[in-house]
């Protein structure tokens, strides 16, 4: 209610219907639309859970008039057999793709409950792709327009403490990326997260929650600390608990597997082309290419680990899970730069005529590259060979000598 009433005041939402209420929506104040769920809720203190938050998404180009939101709300909410329960709907106008929120309870009026489990899948699924049929919606399998507001890298905003409900802005960052990319451990995962200002968080070694391998979810504040009360992973939507997510691991390990080319060959080339390569210039021209570099750094802020998240291929890869040559260490040698972050004595230029850097040693190309092999660069995994196929000398094969009597 709060995160609705919020959205309405902020001129972002609009109340569009209150439904088995005694009056309208524009005749009821906050307290009335709560005191109403409050209500009806009490007639069962035995059940722990006793609200239901949906959320309708459409695609962007689909701009429906009021009364065809609520007709599919009325619609969507007799379906899945809560057409009989009172309930708000909320249409929102801050987001790429028009949306509608319904609030309601699942307590009857005698005080029984609707079963929750596997709403979303059975019931919630059945009735959607009935709406679609009926008001000939765009079905989001065949959206031409669906990449408009598909993860890239996800379409959530970051989670502001204090702005909006903690566990529902947790529980829709949660709901996007944990099925969406593909990571093998824990800090891969939170690489992604807490760009939205999230952490998965096992706790210290000698908490409860690390040693029953339990794991909460904690908002960040933008100087990364932990704000708020912790969320359980088994109270949150599809529960992605720390036994959950390592059944993902090998599955997505194995899926990345054909995905490592496209991001050492970014990094080699992105270094190559560049006359004095820093770690900066390096994260700026990968996030370029939709890939983000995530750097881990202790209290005296020195580099110990890093991260690529490419956006693209949705995989996330630890440094040295690609190759030495990509760890932290190895990447802050080849951008000259230290364990702090500092850049160090920058290259030397080349002498004329010369092709090799006189402080490394290491061939240098001039600044003329061809940038028609971009394309090839970054299909083609590097192998080794620095000579292209058509310089390399062949060894002609030598002809028999014919005998005489042939």
């Amino acid at each position: 209610m709060n995160y609705n009433e919020q959205k309405v005041a902020e001129g972002v939402a609009v109340c569009l219907e209150a439904v088995n209420y005694p009056k309208t929506a524009d005749q009821l104040s906050f307290n009335q639309k709560l005191k109403r769920f409050e209500k009806q809720a009490a007639l069962n203190e035995n059940t722990k859970v006793n609200c239901v938050h949906i959320s309708l998404n459409f695609d962007p180009s689909e701009r429906l008039p009021e009364d065809k939101l609520k007709r599919i709300a009325a619609d969507y909410m007799d379906l899945i057999a809560f057409g009989d329960q009172p309930y708000l709907v909320y249409r929102h106008d801050d987001a790429g793709h028009p949306h509608i929120h319904i609030i309601t309870t699942n307590i009857r009026y005698d005080g029984s409950r609707i079963e929750l489990h596997n709403l979303g899948k059975n019931q919630s699924e059945k009735a959607r792709k009935e709406i679609e049929l009926k008001y000939g919606l765009l079905r989001p399998e065949d959206s031409k327009q669906r990449q408009a507001y598909e993860l890239n890298p996800v379409n959530v905003q970051k989670v502001l403490y204090g702005k909006a409900a903690t566990k529902r802005a947790v529980t829709t960052v949660l709901s996007k990326i944990i099925p969406a990319y593909k990571y093998t451990s824990l800090h891969e995962l939170n690489a992604i997260l807490k760009q939205y200002n999230i952490v998965a968080d096992r706790g210290s070694v000698q908490s409860n929650i690390y040693r029953n391998n339990g794991l909460v979810y904690r908002i960040l504040d933008e100087q990364d600390n932990k704000v708020g009360v912790p969320i359980k992973a088994s109270d949150i939507y599809n529960a992605p608990t720390l036994k959950n997510l390592e059944a993902k691991f090998g599955a997505n390990d194995a899926y990345r597997q054909s995905h490592k080319a496209r991001v050492k060959n970014a990094i080699d080339w992105t270094l190559l082309k560049t006359e004095r390569p820093t770690l900066s210039g390096l994260m700026e021209a990968l996030k370029k290419q939709g890939i983000q570099v995530v750097i881990r750094q202790n209290e005296a802020r020195q580099i110990y680990g890093i991260t690529y998240v490419d956006h693209q291929t949705k995989c996330v890869f630890n440094g040295s899970d690609l190759g030495k040559q990509y760890s932290a260490k190895a990447i802050q040698d080849r951008c000259g730069t230290s364990e702090n972050g500092n850049t160090e004595k920058p290259f030397q230029k080349e002498k004329a005529g010369e092709n090799q850097d006189a402080v490394n040693g290491t061939l240098r190309f001039p600044n003329t590259v061809d940038l028609n092999v971009v394309d090839e660069l970054l299909r083609q995994e590097y192998t080794g060979d620095t000579m292209p196929f058509d310089l390399k000398r062949h060894k002609k094969k030598k002809r028999k000598r014919l005998s005489n009597d042939q």
